[in-house]
C-alpha cells in the first residue's frame, strides 16, 4: 500500500488530493509542521525533513509535483495523465511543474518573511514583492481559463492538482482576493470537486486520530 507522510495543507496536499482522485488505497501519516523540527525521528524517514514523503513498495519520493506525475502515470485508468503522443503532452508537463516551480516558490518567501520569521526579522517589502511576483505569473493563466475549463487536454489532469495547490496556498495567505475573474472561477471549480473535499476531510480526520492539531501548516509558526 502507498504511504504518504503529510502536514495539513502543506505541499503534500498535492499527492493526497491526487490519491483521492485516483481512488487508490493509501495510508496517511500526519506530522506537526515542520516535521524536521517537531519530530527528529522523521529524519530517518526522509533526511530532508520535509513533506511529502511517499513510499510505494521500493519507490520513495519527496517532490510533490514529481509524485503527482508518478501517480498519474502509475494509474492510467484514472485519466489524470496525458500521454506522450497527445498534442497536449507539452502543456501537461509545463503546467504540472509550473504549479510548483513558478507559483509555489514565491509564496514560500511570502510566508517566510511575512509570517514564519521572528517579528524582528520579517521583511514586509519582500513579502509584498513576492506576492506581486506570484500574481504576475498567475495572470498568465487568465486567457487560457477564460476559454477552457481546465488547463490542458480538455479535461481535469494532474496539472490541475499541481496548480490547484498553489491556489490553495494563496487562499491561506490572502492572495486569493487578488485573483483575476477566470482564475477565481477556476479555483471555485477545483474546490467543488469531490476528491478535493475528501482530501480535506481525510487530512483533518487523520490529524485528529494521530494527535496532531488539524491547523494548516502556514498557521503553525509565527
Amino acid at each position: 500500500m502507498i504511504t504518504l507522510h503529510h502536514c495539513v495543507s502543506a505541499r503534500s496536499f498535492r499527492p493526497l488530493w491526487l490519491l483521492e482522485e485516483i481512488g487508490a488505497p493509501y495510508e496517511l501519516v500526519v506530522h506537526a509542521f515542520p516535521p524536521r523540527v517537531r519530530d527528529e525521528a522523521f529524519l530517518e524517514i526522509n533526511p530532508l525533513g520535509t513533506v511529502p514523503a511517499l513510499f510505494d513498495g521500493q519507490v520513495a519520493m519527496t517532490e510533490s509535483a514529481a509524485i503527482c506525475q508518478y501517480l498519474a502515470g502509475r494509474y492510467p485508468e484514472a485519466g489524470l495523465a496525458v500521454g506522450q503522443d497527445d498534442p497536449a503532452y507539452g502543456d501537461y508537463l509545463n503546467f504540472l511543474h509550473f504549479g510548483e516551480a513558478t507559483l509555489t516558490f514565491p509564496q514560500t518567501l511570502v510566508l517566510r518573511y511575512g509570517r514564519f520569521e521572528p517579528e524582528e526579522r520579517r521583511l514586509p517589502q519582500v513579502a509584498e514583492d513576492y506576492s506581486r511576483w506570484f500574481l504576475s505569473r498567475l495572470r498568465t493563466l487568465e486567457p487560457r481559463l477564460e476559454r477552457d475549463t481546465f488547463l490542458c487536454a480538455g479535461r481535469f489532469t494532474a496539472a490541475d492538482v499541481s496548480v490547484g495547490y498553489a491556489l490553495l496556498l494563496a487562499s491561506f495567505i490572502g492572495l486569493d482576493e487578488r485573483f483575476k475573474p477566470a482564475v477565481a472561477a477556476y479555483w471555485q471549480r477545483l474546490q467543488a470537486r469531490d476528491a478535493f473535499r475528501r482530501a480535506k476531510t481525510a487530512e483533518r480526520e487523520a490529524a485528529l486520530a494521530q494527535g496532531v492539531a488539524p491547523k494548516p501548516a502556514m498557521d503553525m509558526l509565527g
